[in-house]
């Protein structure tokens, strides 16, 4: 028996202008139901979220939603009340005084882990007894950016109780530690889920059903993003010519998350079976070796190297120095090198990458660059667009013709590539929404042809499509490769090693990749665990509180335990709907999990005021 319905569209219709984003579509969703959502920048997947959520009316049609529905949505327009205090818009919809939230354990992971504190400076005492992570919760919210204020949003959504959650990009402003926290995050909750994100990593880890929006309509796919890339794939494979490029852009896609590590597939064995029939005959993504060779002869032996390099954050509005972020650095970027570069936000990512590209001065060492280096560079500000020319304009008044591997395109042709449609090339680049400004800023990059490419976060607010496209690109491209991303996917995809800053004053090698890097960082965290939970004692103080501690730590071990028998248990109930047996056993089971947990939780907040 299906979960009951929370909300339900009835032939509903919305057009902007004379475009049909939504074009007679009828959905559900379920209670518990985790749905992510894709689809082409700018083809209906905000839109399709606010008329969710009553925030856009349908312009005909019906949503209808259980009375008494709990519910939250966090757009990307990142609205909160004016004058407001961080703490004020996180804890206001709970009802809790502000010193109520700190006994809280659902709150202070919360705020942990979309990066309170460590998102805003270190959570030193000041010598008052105030944290950075408290400090900030008394800021207004006026006075915070706009990556800021989304993850002041996040936060208020994610400490309620709610019946269905609405996200829209929620990991644009997140690092690749809170990425995989949200995730993780998302499935432990009992509440529905409905996101849009181009994170595929994220959308194979939460969703349980892919919707795509494309023509207007709403395609339902079974499963995240691998399964979706095969159904799409599979549907498409008995189309006709004109689909022949996005076809082999899907196999490709498929070819690479059936190679690299186990797929996470819900589908029989007869359906992995049409898949690899389905990229038999499809060539790895790139020749490492040859894209190589061919790079020595473009580049030659030097292309940039840092050596004995010191580098420090930028000086503070008193004036004082910024922090060392690397010292002693000897780095050589080697020809037809690709490598990812990942931290947590404010380690010194976008500031090590402007050093390689001479825009940051080093405070020691010195850098070389090869004659031959034409560099190219993806920033993260989008100031560089020239507004009062037109699209085609724009991406020619770089060049007309470029050569990507042992590709010729025109800049027409790229542009295609990358997004824009031959109608959408005579559109003023002032008209442009923000993804479209930052695919064309891509595009004037990759225009310019480079042979050395500097990434700052490319996959912001690029939908899967134009990732897929620039994932290609990138296949043939005979050149060395820097980038900084938080999306797991593109790092694995286009990358040969990965390195990362721990805030240690070294650059450091990860064999292992990303799953290598959030290994190191849980280790750091829990070696800093017990300094935190010091609360300002010096010594080794008593043996109470030594007791104290240890029961404490044991508690919190026993809680994350149960939490995760809780989950397990919950996904074994809906397994067993149609066997009453196993369901009395598993629900007897699940309320003394439940009991056993209060009761530790309980124990432990005893704790806390006893330290207190």
């Amino acid at each position: 028996m299906a979960n009951p319905v929370l909300v339900n569209l009835e032939s509903v219709n919305k057009t902007f202008g004379i475009k049909p984003l939504l074009d007679d579509v009828s959905l559900g969703i379920h209670e518990g139901e985790r749905i992510g959502v894709v689809g082409l920048n700018g083809g209906g997947k905000t839109t399709l979220l606010e008329v969710l959520t009553g925030l856009e009316p349908p312009d005909s049609g019906r949503v209808s939603t259980v009375g008494g529905m709990r519910s939250a949505v966090v757009t990307q327009r990142g609205v909160l009340p004016p004058g407001s205090t961080v703490g004020e818009v996180v804890f206001g919809p709970l009802g809790l005084a502000e010193h109520e939230w700190a006994s809280n354990r659902r709150i202070r992971d919360v705020l942990a882990g979309i990066g309170f504190g460590a998102a805003f400076g270190d959570n030193s005492d000041d010598g008052t007894g105030s944290t950075e992570s408290t400090r900030q919760l008394h800021t207004r919210v006026d006075e915070l950016s706009g990556g800021e204020r989304r993850r002041v949003a996040l936060a208020a959504a994610l400490v309620q109780d709610l019946d269905l959650l609405v996200l829209d990009e929620p990991t644009n402003h997140l690092d690749v530690e809170g990425v995989q926290w949200l995730a993780e995050h998302l499935r432990s909750r009992r509440s529905a889920l409905v996101v849009v994100t181009h994170d595929r990593w994220f959308l194979d880890t939460v969703a349980q059903t892919t919707w795509e929006v494309v023509g207007g309509k709403v395609e339902a796919y079974e499963g995240g993003y691998n399964d979706w890339v095969f159904a799409r794939a599979e549907r498409t494979r008995q189309s006709d010519a004109s689909e022949e490029r996005r076809r082999n852009l899907a196999r490709k896609e498929l070819a690479w998350l059936r190679r690299g590590a186990p797929a996470r597939t819900s589908k029989p064995k007869y359906r992995v079976e049409a898949a690899e029939a389905l990229i038999a005959n499809v060539p790895a993504p790139r020749d490492s070796i040859a894209l190589s060779a061919f790079a020595k002869k473009r580049l030659g032996k030097v292309v940039i190297e840092l050596e004995n390099a010191t580098l420090n954050a930028p000086t503070g509005a008193d004036g004082e120095v910024g922090r060392v972020l690397v010292s002693d650095l000897t780095w050589r970027l080697a020809p037809g090198e690709r490598l990812g570069l990942v931290g947590v936000n404010g380690s010194g990512k976008t500031t090590l990458l402007r050093a390689l590209g001479g825009e940051w001065p080093l405070s020691a060492g010195t850098r070389k660059v090869g004659q031959t280096v034409s560099l190219g560079w993806l920033k993260q500000e989008l100031d560089d667009l020239p507004a009062d020319m037109r699209v085609l304009d724009a991406v020619e008044d770089v060049a007309r013709v470029v050569q990507l591997g042992d590709r010729e395109l025109s800049a027409s042709q790229l542009a295609e590539r990358l997004g824009f449609s031959p109608a959408r090339q005579r559109t003023p680049v002032g008209d442009l929404s923000g993804g479209e400004r930052r695919r064309l800023q891509l595009t004037r990059v990759l225009m310019s042809e480079p042979n050395v490419l500097l990434l700052d976060e490319p996959t912001n607010d690029l939908d899967i499509d134009t990732l897929q496209q620039l994932e290609d690109l990138l296949d043939n491209w005979a050149g060395t490769l820097v980038v900084i991303s938080h999306d797991r996917y593109l790092i694995e995809r286009i990358c040969d090693t990965t390195w990362a800053l721990f805030g240690d004053g070294k650059l450091t090698n990860l064999p292992r990749g990303i799953d290598q890097y959030l290994e190191r960082r849980a280790e750091l965290m829990a070696g800093a665990q017990p300094a935190s939970n010091a609360k300002g004692s010096k010594g080794k103080g008593t043996g109470s509180d030594r007791a104290l501690q240890k029961e404490m730590s044991r508690l919190e071990k026993t809680v994350v335990k149960l939490d995760d028998r809780e989950r397990s248990l919950h996904a074994q109930l809906l397994d067993a709907a149609t066997d009453p047996s196993s369901l009395q056993k598993l629900n007897a089971e699940l309320l003394q999990v439940v009991a056993d947990k209060e009761v530790a939780e309980e124990r432990w907040m005893e704790l806390l005021g006893d330290q207190e």
